[in-house]
């Protein structure tokens, strides 16, 4: 099953929000004191979004190695034909 397959896949967040979320963690985390529990808490949430940012990322590169595997698209380095 894929992600567009699974329902619960439609309500995760995107990579851009979970991006969001890891700064604004991460802007909690440095900006006050925050009781030991709280940061835990907001250790394991980044955690969660750093793992699921990994697989979104190592999907996207599989399916962009995936296009480039049947030769007819150009390399960055590349010129395209005039």
């Amino acid at each position: 099953m894929t992600d567009a397959e699974d329902p619960a896949a439609a309500d995760a967040p995107s990579l851009e929000e979970r991006l969001g979320r890891l700064e604004a963690i991460l802007s909690q985390l440095e900006a006050d004191e925050v009781p030991l529990e709280r940061a835990l808490e907001l250790f394991e949430e980044g955690v969660a979004h750093v793992r699921a940012a990994e697989k979104v990322l190592a999907a996207t590169e599989l399916r962009v190695e995936e296009l480039l595997a049947d030769g007819t698209t150009a390399g960055f380095d590349e010129e395209p034909d005039a």
